[in-house]
């Protein structure tokens, strides 16, 4: 049944990650007094894209975005057949090393900027997704994904302050504001595309997909703090992500994007409070 559960991720990651993106859009744009696009506006772009002309400054970048795109898969298969968190935060990493290194693979200083900024963010934000792999294992003695999901009780009662973090990074990783440091996708902003600047074409198409993947990915994560032996527990982990990802939206729609030192600043000192004492709290109590 688990395998089964990695295949509907593989099938339909994609789908719903591009339907989400569409939805982001319109969300967007209805706050910024706008129609907004039609929803399925993503799937047309990335068509648009995979039907231009294959052009890449180097033979690496394309080998790199693609591992790119098969690690993030490869981590949300992981992820979704109920696998090792710990392994799956380590395959996550990886992906986002082998985009970095695609990046920089194509010496435009633009995508140098980005990519500088990329591993900047990794820097802030990799300290509380261990945490959060550290805080699901002491909450249920296991870093199994079906195991965690077989607890007696959500590990959301065991880690209120490991889940303020992870909502708090995933701002990085969603790529918002006021954290979007390495790829904006405000057309205002100084870096233009940062981290995608020289990615274009089919690419381009594989590293938007693959952010799909990734956003499906990140979103599991989120149900995982909700998830327990219980019936309510799917309709409890759907309202979260769906309440999280609005909350992105807003806070994306609601901030400028921060110097990278005050983003290092605020998530280092987020991640030793809130996450930190939390482990520290847990462990005295179980």
């Amino acid at each position: 049944m688990n395998w089964l559960f990695a295949l509907i991720y593989v099938l339909s990651a994609p789908f719903l990650g591009g339907l989400i993106a569409g939805i982001d859009l319109k969300i967007t744009a209805r706050m910024q007094g706008r129609q907004g696009p039609p929803i399925v506006q993503p799937f047309y772009d990335v068509i648009k894209l995979l039907h231009k002309e294959v052009s890449v400054v180097n033979r690496a970048e394309m080998f790199l975005v693609v591992m790119f795109l098969l690690f993030m898969i490869a981590t949300g298969v992981i992820f979704f057949s109920g696998g090792d968190l710990l392994l799956v935060i380590f395959a996550l990493t990886l992906a986002s090393i082998f985009l970095l290194t695609a990046s920089y693979s194509t010496n435009s200083p633009y995508s140098n900027l980005g990519a500088d900024r990329e591993l900047l963010a990794m820097m802030a934000y990799e300290p509380m997704v261990l945490f959060t792999a550290m805080g699901f294992y002491m909450a249920s003695k296991t870093f199994s994904v079906s195991g965690i999901c077989a607890s007696s009780l959500p590990a959301i009662v065991y880690l209120p302050g490991i889940f303020v973090g992870f909502v708090f990074i995933l701002a990085f990783k969603f790529r918002k504001s006021p954290f979007d440091l390495s790829a904006s996708h405000h057309a205002h902003q100084e870096l233009v595309s940062g981290l995608n600047t020289e990615f274009s074409g089919p690419t381009l198409a594989i590293v938007e997909i693959t952010h799909w993947y990734e956003n499906v990915m990140l979103l599991g994560l989120v149900y995982l703090f909700f998830a327990w032996n219980s019936s309510v527990s799917p309709f409890l982990g759907l309202a979260a992500c769906l309440l999280v990802y609005f909350l992105e939206i807003l806070m994306d729609n609601s901030f400028a994007r921060v110097r990278w030192k005050w983003a290092l600043k605020t998530v280092w000192i987020l991640t030793a409070t809130v996450g930190f004492l939390n482990l520290v709290i847990l462990s005295l109590i179980l």
